[in-house]
């Protein structure tokens, strides 16, 4: 494949399981972030001060940034991204926990960026 047929598009796939030890100051967190957000309207402030309160997944959802993840990257912009957050069962030992594991999905796609 020349350079003409390869794409400058990348999508970066992470997947990431984390054990919150601190719900108080997770949610404190959050909620320091939306106070300090001057372009927040005061609506969307509220209903977000809510959802940080009620739940430790979106408080997280908020904190984390993919924007932070990539942007002392040289070379790269991001161009687009998305992300959620919700509370699982772990059990590190289940095969369905497998992060190795291929889901197959993008094998063909995979394959053809080997190389």
């Amino acid at each position: 494949m020349n350079t003409e047929e390869t794409s400058r598009f990348v999508r970066l796939r992470v997947e990431l399981v984390l054990e919150v030890q601190g719900e108080d100051e997770l949610t404190k967190a959050a909620l320091r972030r939306l106070a300090a957000d001057p372009e927040l309207p005061q609506e969307e402030r509220t209903h977000a001060e809510s959802a940080v309160t009620e739940d430790t997944a979106e408080a997280l959802a908020y904190l984390v940034d993919p924007f932070d993840l990539v942007s002392e990257v040289p070379g790269v912009e991001l161009q687009q991204a998305s992300w959620s957050s919700e509370r699982v069962e772990y059990d590190p030992d289940s095969p369905d926990w497998d992060m190795d594991e291929d889901d197959g999905e993008d094998d063909d796609e995979e394959e053809d960026g080997i190389g």
